[in-house]
């Protein structure tokens, strides 16, 4: 994606003048100089072009609040009397991995008066003999030489920090928002989970319910048949006697009728 482009995404709907800061890392650069960028950008306080493809400065704009400019791992070898001209408050100021070979290059940086630290990790310069007391010398207002001072003591996160790192505070509001909104998105997905669970519980336990229905109607099938062939026994059985109880009077007029033939004989 070109500088333009990306600047553009990055704006978000604001203008220029709200922005305080600007990250431009890893887009392309036009013949390796900075384009889109102008001094509308009158509050941005940090900006980072981290390997663009940087070969020259001279199209940065004004911006006289910038505090602090990331140029790591570009190729610019010269021209940093730009930098004293467009950021007369810069303060913070990395070059590490460019394509800086002399001390002489780094003299326009003088003029930076505000200028408290500076890296150049990577770059040629850095293998001159004395190339740390040299450049302390040189700028003398530099309280930080690669992220250790004149006794060799580490700089403190503190030091490495513009305002809170140069964040718009409209971009913490978006931000926060955006969370809230999650938050609740999150809120009302467990909330539709639970309700699922529940749902599925019911239907559960609805199921062990009719499972339980079937079981007792089956057991009272069970014995309202038995208790059907139990009267079905009784009546036979009832039926039974009766016939017998009938067939016995006949009995009886039958062996009187057999005492009868006897006398006659």
């Amino acid at each position: 994606m070109d500088m333009k482009k990306r600047i553009h995404l990055e704006l978000r709907n604001r203008t220029p003048s709200d922005v305080r800061e600007l990250v431009l890392d890893n887009c392309r650069s036009v013949e390796g100089k900075i384009e889109g960028l102008t001094a509308e950008f009158v509050n941005l306080e940090f900006l980072s072009l981290i390997n663009v493809g940087l070969m020259s400065v001279s199209n940065l704009p004004k911006l006289a609040k910038l505090k602090k400019l990331e140029l790591s791992d570009n190729r610019i070898s010269g021209g940093l009397d730009v930098l004293a001209e467009k950021l007369p408050n810069l303060t913070h100021l990395n070059l590490s991995g460019n394509k800086l070979k002399d001390i002489s290059t780094l003299e326009p940086l003088k003029k930076l008066d505000n200028l408290k630290s500076l890296d150049l990790f990577n770059c040629e310069v850095t293998n001159l003999n004395d190339y740390r007391e040299s450049v302390f010398k040189l700028l003398p207002q530099l309280t930080y030489l690669d992220g250790y001072d004149m006794e060799d003591r580490e700089a403190s996160d503190s030091d490495g920090e513009v305002d809170g790192d140069g964040v718009d505070d409209d971009e913490d509001e978006e931000g926060e928002e955006e969370e809230d909104e999650d938050g609740e998105e999150e809120d009302f997905d467990e909330e539709e989970d639970d309700e699922d669970e529940e749902e599925v519980e019911g239907e559960e336990d609805d199921d062990e319910v009719s499972g339980e229905d079937e079981e007792e109607d089956f057991a009272k099938d069970g014995e309202v048949d038995e208790e059907d062939d139990f009267d079905e026994d009784e009546d036979e059985a009832e039926a039974g006697k009766g016939e017998k109880r009938k067939r016995e009077p006949e009995d009886e007029d039958d062996d009187d009728d057999d005492d009868d033939d006897e006398d006659d004989d």
